[in-house]
This record gives structure tokens, sequence and C-alpha cells, in this order.
């Protein structure tokens, strides 16, 4: 197997895990954002934040849950009912993240803000470390001649 081979074989793997740190680092920012003690600078910084960080957390579980799910569930029937969890995960995570902008969106208090963004970062980070656990070493050997973007959204 040349290089290029072992590089598109590897690819999905660490595509994934590029996508969930880019995630982190949207995260942090909010939450630094939030920190900071100007609550006018704050919720501007916040509407900011989240409309990137939520629409990009977002579409990466919808590009999953159309793309790469379908495709993970016809190679690898066994991997079923952990997709089944994912998914539901990706649906409450869905609901959290209404919550948080809502909460952004209405003036919630800066605690009030925090509370949401904890719970949101809680769960997500749950998410993220049990895909990881569960899906990394299958897409490592994911022979797949798809964009990433088509599969994992435009992270």
């Amino acid at each position: 197997m040349g290089e290029g081979e072992q590089h598109r074989l590897t690819a999905w793997n660490l595509e994934l895990q590029a996508a969930h740190q880019r995630l982190r680092r949207a995260l942090r920012l909010a939450r630094e954002s939030l920190e900071a003690g100007d609550p006018t600078a704050a919720r501007a910084d916040l509407l900011l934040y989240c409309k990137g960080f939520c629409a990009a957390l977002d579409g990466h579980h919808v590009r999953e849950d159309a793309g790469l799910f379908p495709e993970l569930s016809a190679r690898h029937p066994s991997l079923r009912p952990t997709i089944a969890k994912l998914r539901q995960d990706h649906e409450m995570i869905a609901v959290l993240l209404e919550r948080f902008d809502r909460a952004i969106t209405s003036g919630a208090t800066p605690n009030e803000q925090a509370m949401h963004l904890d719970g949101l970062s809680a769960i997500m980070e749950s998410h993220f470390r049990y895909e990881e656990r569960e899906l990394l070493g299958v897409l490592s050997t994911l022979d797949l001649d798809a964009d990433p973007h088509d599969l994992l959204g435009p992270l």
C-alpha cells in the first residue's frame, strides 16, 4: 500500500478528530467571552460565537446523520445501536443549542447563559468522547471515497 493510499485510509479517523477539536476551540472562545466580565461585550461576542459555533455543531451532526452514519450502518451493521445512540445525542444537543441561542438573544443574565453553556459543554464533550471511543477504530480503516465535508459538515 502506497503512502497516498494509507493517508486516504486514515483520513476519516483524523477528519472526525479535527472536526471535534475545532468545535471544542469554538466553545472555549464562547466561554472565555462569557467569563471576561463585561456583560455587554460578552453578549455581543456570544451572539457572534454562538451563531458560528451553534451552526457548525448542528451542521456537523446533520452531515453525520445524513452522510457518515448511513455509510457506517451499511458497512458495519454491528454499529447500528451505537449510531442510534449518537443520533439520539444529536437530537438532545440540538435542543440545548436552541435553548442556549434563546438565552443569548433574550437577554438572559450572564449566570443563566453560563448555565446553558456549561450544560451544552458537558453533553457535547461526553458525546464526542463516546463517538471517538466507538468509531475511531472503524474510521481508521474506512475505505470510502467521499468529500469529508459531505460526511462531517463544513468544519
